[in-house]
């Protein structure tokens, strides 16, 4: 089902993933992005940065004539729902009972790459699943936008985030000189993430890999996406490798109300367990007390909910910098893990 074979074959085709607000399937008149102020600049990252001859530039002045520019993009990427959304809105999108079931169902389909994973990486079968699971749902739903379109927009015309944007967009059409791909035909998300594993171009050029050594690296395929998603969460910063045998978070008890000083949601760890449990902060699984943590708190209807996250959520967290993203893969994982019973 997933092949990028497939992809290229849809790319006229409807999907469902990552829509955007509604009107943004009939995008206002566009410009030609050949003559875009900014287009001298990605015509110089492409030949300082990736060796493009004047050929290669041709062929991607071409692709840009035919791009098109939808501010929706830059709405859907600007009101992202791990940004906007309360933690009860959000989880609901991810913890419910047919992602539950469709977890299980791809532990069981996919346990011989997802057990190559972990033996290589270390990285256990329900956290890759779970990551698959929050990102498009097993790979269901890979984006309805053409990644051409999306980083157009977005590196062209983003307000904010523009140069992040216009150097995603050089390294797509490096990816796509280097695996022989069409950059008029590959869909992904509206921020321009690909495959089941939602890569950015600049990390599928990086640490996407061939796991299933049919010579290409293709994130629409499960054994590619699950290898390049555990090589992501060991080498994507060689300071926050994934670390084996160790929890993502664990649910914690306040003795007392958790002195205002201590950083809450923080994007690393801040104390060692050990200093929160002197300071009444007790996770529900005891840990050592020189073990790295961070204080987590959610807040749902009625009351608050603690966690103490591990080395290992916040490199969750290099994937997306967001804790209610983190915190719904590590619930995800969590529930897969308990239900899950690998059958030889």
């Amino acid at each position: 089902m997933w092949t990028l074979a497939a992809a290229l074959l849809a790319a006229g085709m409807d999907a469902t993933a990552q829509p955007v607000p509604a009107g943004s399937a009939a995008p206002a008149a566009t410009p030609d992005y050949r003559s875009h102020p900014r287009a001298a600049k990605l015509a110089e990252l492409l030949r300082a940065d990736f060796g493009f001859t004047e050929a290669d530039l041709e062929s991607v002045r071409a692709a840009l004539a035919d791009a098109i520019k939808n501010p929706k993009l830059i709405e859907a990427e600007q009101q992202a729902k791990e940004r906007t959304l309360t933690w009860d809105a959000y989880r609901v999108l991810h913890l419910h009972d047919r992602n539950y079931a469709s977890g299980l169902r791809f532990l069981d389909e996919q346990k011989a790459w997802l057990a190559k994973a972990e033996g290589e990486y270390g990285v256990p079968p329900a956290v890759v699943g779970a990551i698959l699971g929050v990102e498009t749902k097993f790979g269901s739903f890979t984006g309805q936008h053409r990644v051409l379109d999306s980083l157009a927009t977005q590196g062209f015309d983003h307000p904010t985030r523009g140069d992040f944007f216009l150097r995603e967009l050089a390294e797509f059409f490096a990816l796509c000189r280097e695996e022989n791909f069409d950059p008029r035909a590959i869909k992904g998300s509206y921020a321009g993430a690909m495959g089941a594993a939602q890569f950015m171009p600049s990390n599928y050029r990086r640490l996407a890999v061939d796991f299933d050594g049919d010579g290409h690296r293709d994130l629409w395929q499960p054994a590619d996406a699950i290898g390049s998603i555990a090589n992501y969460l060991v080498n994507y910063r060689r300071d926050a490798t994934w670390r084996r045998g160790e929890p993502l978070a664990l649910p914690a008890r306040l003795d007392a109300p958790a002195d205002a000083a201590v950083p809450r949601n923080a994007k690393a760890v801040t104390h060692l367990a050990g200093d929160f449990l002197r300071a009444g902060i007790r996770p529900e699984t005891a840990l050592p007390p020189e073990t790295p943590v961070g204080l987590i708190e959610l807040s749902l209807t009625g009351g608050q909910e603690f966690w103490l996250g591990l080395p290992n959520f916040y490199g969750v967290m290099s994937y997306n910098p967001r804790v209610f993203y983190a915190m719904a893969v590590t619930q995800l994982a969590q529930a897969l893990q308990q239900n899950w019973v690998a059958v030889p």
